[in-house]
């Protein structure tokens, strides 16, 4: 997705929640949020793809910082918060006449969890009260038959995973795929290094990954979504061969929907009118969408 004007002032929201969550100097705070203002002004263009230009701003961000993982805290709390969750997600699941497509609304909602942005959460325990609520709303646009479709038929799936937190009911999510389909290859993707509060390596083996996929395998570097320049040799051999992409979040549609790869089936939260105009889809929603 080519950067749209309305992601100027979000981008630039994020530096300031991010410089406030490293530092209470506001001498470098005001230092952060002045030099990331003016690559910003100069790294801008129409033409070129929102989360390119975020992972330059974010870079710059926290190299100014000299903090590798500014959400760290929140990361931690997220996840902690999400696995108090655990019991009533997999109650639904396990009541529910569609164990898998109950498993995907849960892990959605879990993209709720995103922040120093319009639609995130401006604290993880938000999620706790909105949990209840979002589920009985269900999905506002819903290709689950169709991908359900493509799961029974797949060997090769690859699962890009977006933020902690939500990190952990995707864990279930997983669970229930190859439950659908026991005979498939289910590859785990998360970042290759802290950017913003997405998921890591550590992340994932701290929460026992390794028991509901095949592989778990890393972006390969610091990149808002997916830097397709420095994707790492198994990655790039994993999306070759894959029968199913599956997303999480905007930042992976932001990069993926610059590329040919299909099928790929987007599970998040529509945070921005930006993503929900270029989907197509409602703002502020759980949505299931497929791209063949």
């Amino acid at each position: 997705m080519k950067i749209q004007t309305e992601c100027v002032p979000c981008l630039i929201k994020r530096i300031i929640f991010e410089a406030r969550q490293s530092t209470n100097d506001h001498k470098l705070q005001s230092e952060t949020i002045k030099k990331c203002c003016r690559s910003l002004s100069e790294l801008y263009d129409p033409n070129e793809c929102s989360a390119v230009i975020a992972t330059k701003i974010h870079k710059l961000a926290y190299e100014t910082l000299n903090d590798k993982d500014p959400y760290k805290k929140l990361k931690d709390m997220s996840n902690k918060i999400a696995l108090s969750l655990l019991p009533r997600v997999e109650e639904l699941v396990k009541k529910s006449d569609d164990p898998l497509k109950a498993s995907m609304i849960c892990a959605i909602i879990g993209n709720m969890m995103d922040f120093g942005i319009e639609g995130g959460s401006s604290h993880p325990d938000k999620l706790l009260e909105i949990f209840e609520k979002s589920y009985e709303k269900g999905l506002a646009y819903d290709d689950t038959d169709k991908v359900k479709k493509i799961i029974k038929n797949s060997r090769n799936v690859l699962f890009f995973s977006d933020n902690c937190g939500e990190i952990v009911l995707d864990k279930i999510f997983c669970r229930e795929l190859k439950n659908f389909n026991p005979d498939i290859n289910l590859v785990l993707v998360v970042r290759g290094a802290p950017v913003i509060s997405d998921a890591t390596l550590e992340d994932a083996i701290g929460l026992n990954f390794q028991e509901v996929v095949d592989e778990i395998l890393t972006t390969g570097c610091f990149a808002v979504g997916i830097d397709y320049n420095n994707i790492p040799p198994n990655l790039n051999d994993r999306l070759d061969n894959a029968d199913l992409i599956i997303c999480k979040g905007m930042a992976n549609y932001e990069t993926f929907s610059e590329t040919d790869y299909h099928p790929i089936a987007y599970f998040m939260r529509t945070k921005c009118n930006s993503i929900a105009n270029s989907m197509n889809v409602p703002v502020n929603s759980s949505i299931v969408k497929l791209y063949r």
